[in-house]
């Protein structure tokens, strides 16, 4: 539950908002008997839907995210410090790095990666092309 509200508190509160924007419309005088009710439930519904998808969606990456990184590979985490020099860094346990818990750290480098933020890095998988290609 601690991963849930870790992962999803900014959506959570961004869907209050919505909520009482939705409370505050559907009172008026000139909406329909029964709008509060039926819009609050839909939105609601709405909401918590696309939560759970969004929740279900960053723990499946983040899943990969950890296999891949046990099993040797490169992996892109985004880097929101430095926007000025670079927005990725590649992270490997060739380069030092360790995983512990959803944290990625190293003692090379001044902060840590939580797994959300980073994907698989397919830039070692690209082939160069090869003579017989070139030729075509």
């Amino acid at each position: 539950m601690e991963l849930f509200f870790e992962l999803e508190i900014v959506y959570i509160v961004i869907g209050i908002f919505i909520l009482s924007v939705t409370a505050f419309v559907t009172t008026r005088d000139f909406m329909p008997a029964g709008a509060f009710k039926k819009g609050m439930i839909s939105i609601t519904m709405m909401l918590a839907t696309m939560i759970a998808m969004h929740y279900y969606m960053t723990t499946s990456r983040m899943d990969g995210v950890k296999k891949l990184f046990n099993e040797g590979e490169t992996i892109i985490c985004e880097n929101k410090m430095r926007r000025t020099i670079s927005q990725s860094v590649l992270i490997s346990k060739e380069l030092g790095w360790r995983l512990e818990g959803d944290l990625l750290k190293s003692d090379d480098y001044e902060r840590d990666f939580h797994t959300s933020r980073c994907v698989d890095w397919i830039g070692a998988d690209l082939e160069k092309p090869s003579e017989s290609n070139r030729s075509k």
